[in-house]
């Protein structure tokens, strides 16, 4: 089956020899460069192009042409390269287009040498740009993979080969631009056309844009993968920032759509980013419709009918959807009720503001008038709100049960069938949202991956309204059981050996809770106790995120020490602050600051009151994770409307051994890899 890749998504790849076939519609220069382990390319010798198109496991073409073959053998690649970057370029100093926002998008197809098509990427969203990686193949733990790039240079293929770190990048990109306007060897024929159904290099419909793909009309960039909410009831940002134009579902990107442009761009017209060779032959398989409603009635709703590249996109746009219709109708319906109220307040004001109407019985007409057509008008409020409800509640109905397990509850049958996934899923789970008006509907809150902001789970009575009337140590026991969920989760969404958990247990006091991941032998090393424990967790933690940190800076990746592990880590810490001293403390402010961007992350278990001996020191600490409680509680705000949402956790129900199930299948999986 043939994955059609976005921007950033990857496939594994199953086979060593592969052909890389590009089209782009216009003449363009093809050069494949190999890379180390942080992509940097060490010499001219480690690039293949028309000037010189052979290289270990390389051959590409000789000359700018609009299809290209290129030939890739993984297996004689030397040892030292772990990334293989397919880069294409238009001809300099040619009478062709400079750039490629005036041509149609670029198609890059992986194929076997038996013309079987293996991943697929169109490359749009450029502009000014005259030089992109295509995309890259990259060695991870002895296997292959390929991921779709898309990073466009404007400054050409100098400016692109210097990024890739190689010495005299502008002396080769000078002797490539040579070597294509002199013809120095023979042309290459493109590649006859193939009639095979499959072959989709050659023949497709134009495809809809995927979440991170630019169309020719201005749209808001790609929200970072974090949630929007923010604890205290506030929107995400801070004094000077800008606010959202959009609503912003958790993590969510705006919705793709299809672009269908004119052929031939005018200049400062529209351009059709469709690709020429891609028009003739059926499109993508679409969503899912439903069957047309009878006179006077609501289409009946399908599970995964958004506009996605995947079942799981689709999915995930289309919970954002509800999540956007349902702000916007409740949106509208306190309004309408604000309108109304207002306008009965007027209207009764002007009566006592009569002394003729004060008393009798024409201001006793007047006050009756004024609130009958107070109750019209909220009766007609309610009855637009009711009509728009039950609509969103058939489409939850019918999309909560075909939710993938990263998106669906543990109570989903989807969990019986649980196996350790190849990819990362784009989001994860973490909860409903509800609001006041429609108790009944829940909307999946998904945040997207990997995470960029730590999380703060509130064990403290006053942390949420139910909690107040439940005991401490009853709210601290919720609280770690609502950190495993999340934990276990996270675990089982990711790739076997590829997400690590680390637990600081200063007192002991989780340990009934933390059972399932001790038993499994999920985690990292037994939960750290006292204040060596916590001391030498923070401290390999904050070791590691310097490490990686001084290396991804530097562009020393490859001198990280041999065997470091590459998972995302995370690190729960439970009773907080038990064991913690000042330089604990800052440590753990650290982690949550710079870990993310570094593969930590941070999940707090703590009652903030109880914290609050440290004065400001935490301030910045609290501000920075996403505020979760482990009972429903209304204190996150979206950024579109300003609804006070009720959040509840994704819990475990009672009983239930999918946790226990889920984690053994992990720690199963994590031995075989290691």
């Amino acid at each position: 089956m043939t994955a059609e890749l976005v921007r950033g998504q990857n496939h594994p790849l199953s086979q060593a020899r592969l052909e890389i076939r590009v089209s782009a519609g216009t003449p363009i220069v093809a050069v494949a460069a190999l890379g180390d382990e942080n992509g940097r390319i060490h010499g001219a010798e480690w690039v293949a192009h028309p000037g010189a198109p052979t290289q270990p496991g390389l051959e590409v073409s000789r000359q700018a042409a609009a299809d290209h073959r290129l030939a890739v053998d993984l297996d004689a690649v030397p040892q030292a390269v772990h990334r293989v970057s397919v880069l294409l370029a238009l001809p300099a100093g040619g009478t062709g287009p400079v750039r490629f926002g005036v041509v149609a998008a670029p198609f890059v197809a992986v194929t076997g040498l038996d013309g079987g098509e293996v991943a697929s990427y169109t490359i749009t969203g450029l502009e000014a740009e005259s030089a992109v990686v295509a995309l890259e193949l990259y060695r991870r733990q002895g296997a292959w993979k390929v991921r779709a790039v898309g990073q466009g240079y404007a400054g050409g293929l100098a400016e692109l080969l210097t990024d890739q770190g190689l010495p005299q990048a502008h002396q080769l990109a000078g002797s490539i631009n040579d070597a294509v306007t002199q013809g120095l060897a023979r042309s290459v024929q493109a590649p006859p056309p193939r009639t095979a159904d499959g072959d989709r290099s050659r023949q497709a419909a134009t495809p809809a844009l995927g979440p991170d793909q630019g169309g020719t009309t201005p749209q808001p960039g790609p929200v970072p993968p974090m949630s929007p909410y923010s604890a205290g009831g506030q929107t995400p940002g801070g004094p000077g920032q800008p606010a959202p134009q959009q609503p912003s579902f958790p993590g969510a990107t705006p919705e793709p759509s299809a672009v269908t442009q004119p052929s031939t761009p005018t200049a400062g017209g529209p351009i059709d980013y469709s690709h020429p060779r891609r028009r003739n032959a059926a499109p993508p398989p679409p969503p899912p419709t439903a069957p047309p409603a009878a006179p006077g009635q609501s289409a009946q709703p399908v599970a995964g009918d958004a506009t996605g590249w995947s079942m799981e996109e689709r999915l995930y746009n289309q919970v954002w959807g509800m999540f956007e219709d349902l702000a916007r109708t409740t949106a509208a319906y306190r309004s309408a009720v604000d309108f109304a109220e207002s306008r009965m307040d007027k209207e009764l004001e002007q009566v006592l503001s009569d002394p003729r109407s004060r008393i009798g019985g024409q201001g006793d007409a007047a006050r009756e008038a004024a609130r009958a057509r107070h109750a019209e008008l909220v009766a007609q409020a309610r009855e637009a709100l009711d009509r728009d409800l039950t609509q969103l509640e058939a489409e939850a109905d019918v999309v909560e049960p075909a939710l993938p397990p990263a998106y669906a509850h543990w109570d989903n049958p989807v969990w019986h069938a649980y196996r350790v996934p190849m990819e990362i899923p784009m989001a994860l789970r973490l909860g409903d949202l509800h609001l006041p008006e429609a108790d009944r509907i829940r909307i999946p809150m998904l945040v997207r991956l990997p995470l960029e902001r730590g999380l703060w789970i509130d064990s403290g009575p006053a942390g949420s309204s139910d909690g107040a009337f439940t005991d401490s140590q009853a709210m601290s026991r919720l609280a770690m059981e609502t950190a495993v969920a999340h934990a276990a989760r996270l675990l089982a969404v990711y790739p076997a050996g590829e997400f690590t958990v680390h637990v600081i247990d200063p007192a002991g006091s989780g340990a009934q809770s933390l059972a399932p991941l001790v038993r499994t032998g999920v985690l990292a090393g037994p939960p750290a106790l006292g204040a060596a424990g916590v001391a030498d967790v923070l401290g390999r933690l904050t070791q590691r995120v310097d490490l990686v940190q001084m290396a991804v800076r530097g562009g020393a990746a490859d001198s990280l020490p041999p065997g470091f592990d590459t998972s995302q880590q995370l690190l729960i810490v439970n009773d907080f602050p038990h064991g913690f001293d000042d330089r604990s403390v800052n440590q753990l402010r650290y982690l949550a600051d710079e870990g993310p961007a570094f593969g930590v992350h941070l999940m707090m278990v703590a009652d903030r009151e109880a914290s609050s001996g440290y004065g400001p020191l935490l301030d910045p600490l609290w501000r920075s994770l996403l505020r979760l409680t482990p009972v429903a509680d209304d204190h996150l705000a979206d950024p579109w409307v300003g609804h006070a949402w009720t959040y509840e956790p994704a819990l475990v129900p009672p009983g239930s051994q999918v946790v226990q199930q889920v984690l053994t299948q992990v720690a199963a999986a994590r031995t075989k890899f290691t």
